[in-house]
């Protein structure tokens, strides 16, 4: 079997963006039993209520939805169980570092496969006040109001 090149993404928490200022992003590999990746491969899976946390020194990724193998027998996995973050000792410790400052979390922004492995972006994140939210819908839709303009401008402006 030929190995795997490149990054197809298998699911992304858009809202994430939305929720939270996103401070910083980490790659982060995760431990995933065979059923897992199976069901991974068909694309199925939601990241959407995922977050992390630490148990003792090490970072694990919580509700994660990754839904049960159709063709896995006894072997097959619990759809939301606990999953360990693979990352560098480094990195750990300067995540644990600042999520011990106040209102910040650690969210799942996408989960992909890059190179035949299974990837996981996280975010440090802190969570948006809902004026904020409501700031950036509007900044959004003016920006794509005043592109509108534009384009009928120069339309009329090569009729002419």
């Amino acid at each position: 079997m030929a190995k795997e090149k490149g990054r197809s993404v298998i699911a992304s928490n858009r809202k994430a963006r939305h929720d939270y200022h996103i401070e910083d992003t980490y790659e982060a590999g995760i431990a995933l039993t065979g059923t897992e990746v199976k069901a991974l491969r068909m694309g199925r899976a939601s990241i959407v209520d995922g977050f992390a946390m630490f148990s003792g020194e090490d970072l694990y990724l919580e509700n994660v939805h990754i839904p049960e193998y159709l063709g896995g027998t006894w072997t097959n996995h619990a759809p939301r169980r606990r999953r360990k973050l693979l990352l560098h000792r480094r990195e750990l410790t300067k995540i644990a570092g600042r999520t011990r400052e106040s209102g910040r979390t650690i969210v799942p922004l996408t989960l992909y496969f890059k190179d035949g492995r299974v990837k996981v972006e996280i975010a440090l994140a802190t969570g948006k006040k809902q004026y904020d939210k409501r700031h950036a819908l509007r900044e959004r839709q003016d920006r794509r109001d005043a592109e509108r303009a534009l384009s009928a401008a120069r339309h009329r402006g090569r009729r002419g």
